[in-house]
């Protein structure tokens, strides 16, 4: 069997028993997802691939070191990964940009399932398309922290820290973006399913 038709979990078995190619398959069939996100976030060419290359470091080191803990789950393992240096990179220099969601790379990409029928893709995506002409309607400061929290997958910590308020003041907004959102979706009897 080639290492294309592989589950990532046997890749990462057979790479973590010595089997080098194991992790260039993975590299391979992940790479324009990873990079993706990455640019997406960062919108240079040159720091996307220093933060890309930094985060296969971190995951040959955690492989290397058996602490990677296999649940079938290896794609979203390493989005996290390149998410939080692309947190990293942002902290150090000082400045977090306002999330963009752009054609090519929206949230539902990275959870998206390939064995999804047309149909469903048509409706998740009427389904977002819905919830962010919702989210538009929210007060700025309701819409900022509901799109760090839920887009940016930020910590209440973080979001506090980004945009200058406390912690409660940051967890009250999205309590409200959330009660403000339930409103609208029950006063237009809006179903949001997919």
């Amino acid at each position: 069997m080639a290492n294309t038709q592989l589950p990532d979990a046997l890749l990462v078995q057979d790479y973590v028993a010595g089997n080098e190619d194991a992790l260039a398959s993975l590299i391979k069939r992940h790479e324009s997802k990873i990079y993706g996100f990455i640019y997406s976030k960062i919108s240079d060419r040159d720091t996307s691939n220093d933060i890309f290359q930094d985060t296969f470091i971190k995951v040959i080191r955690t492989l290397k070191s058996n602490s990677y803990n296999e649940e079938g789950k290896f794609l979203p393992w390493v989005m996290r990964i390149s998410h939080n240096l692309i947190v990293d990179h942002y902290r150090k220099n000082k400045k977090m940009p306002m999330f963009r969601e752009t054609e090519e790379f929206s949230i539902f990409s990275i959870m998206s399932d390939d064995s999804l029928t047309i149909e469903n893709k048509i409706i998740s995506e009427q389904v977002e398309m819905d919830l962010k002409k919702l989210i538009e309607e929210l007060p700025i400061d309701q819409k900022e922290v509901l799109v760090m929290r839920m887009y940016q997958d930020m910590s209440f910590k973080e979001i506090s820290e980004t945009t200058g308020v406390s912690i409660n003041t940051a967890l009250g907004r999205m309590r409200y973006a959330l009660m403000n959102l339930r409103k609208v979706i029950d006063k237009h009897q809006i179903v949001l399913t997919n």
